[in-house]
């Protein structure tokens, strides 16, 4: 079962949805993580695209983060996500939405939020990655970061419109690719 491995939860189980449609992000991958954004999360905004039950965003929560958003499309992942904010003592600071993320990253937009880190972990198996990084960047804070979580095997696309792959780190069978955006000032002539 996984436990919060850092911060105010650090230890503490967290529940998981029931069956198998949610693949929770192993301690070693959320750890190396963390390491990487280490100076991003404390009073960040951090945005869970595909939450499971949560354990992604609510760590960045438990690690200081100010405003952590959560979706997932599923009303188990949802009650998993809810009972784990319980665990934290609440969350202030925390929203959860069962929502599909492309519609959840729409809404974000019209309502003007901003994140300095959106976290993207669809299913592997999917072709939502290359469409929801454009939803991602209309979301992200001027200085913010998308990482993708993937199957190492998966090539993601070096660059999409303003964002740039400017890190990939494999984890055993996982890689997380970090997307940041480029400036008109480095655009290339």
């Amino acid at each position: 079962m996984p436990r919060f491995i850092g911060g105010s939860g650090k230890g503490r189980r967290l529940k998981t949805p029931p069956g198998d449609a949610t693949r929770p992000t192993g301690a070693r991958v959320r750890q190396t993580l963390f390491d990487i954004l280490a100076a991003a999360i404390p009073d960040g905004r951090f945005l869970d695209a595909f939450a499971g039950g949560g354990g992604v965003g609510l760590e960045a929560l438990s690690r200081g983060a100010r405003r952590v958003v959560l979706v997932d499309e599923s009303r188990a992942a949802v009650e998993a996500v809810r009972a784990n904010l319980a665990l934290l003592g609440g969350g202030d600071g925390a929203e959860v939405l069962q929502k599909d993320a492309r519609t959840a990253l729409s809404a974000l937009r019209e309502r003007g939020e901003r994140f300095d880190v959106v976290y993207l972990d669809p299913p592997y198996g999917s072709d939502l990655y290359e469409p929801l990084l454009p939803l991602a960047e209309a979301v992200l804070a001027e200085d913010g970061v998308i990482v993708a979580e993937h199957f190492h095997k998966r090539a993601l696309p070096e660059r999409m419109g303003r964002l740039v792959n400017a890190r990939s780190v494999r984890i055993g069978d996982h890689r997380l690719t970090f997307y940041r955006r480029i400036t008109t000032a480095e655009e290339p002539d």
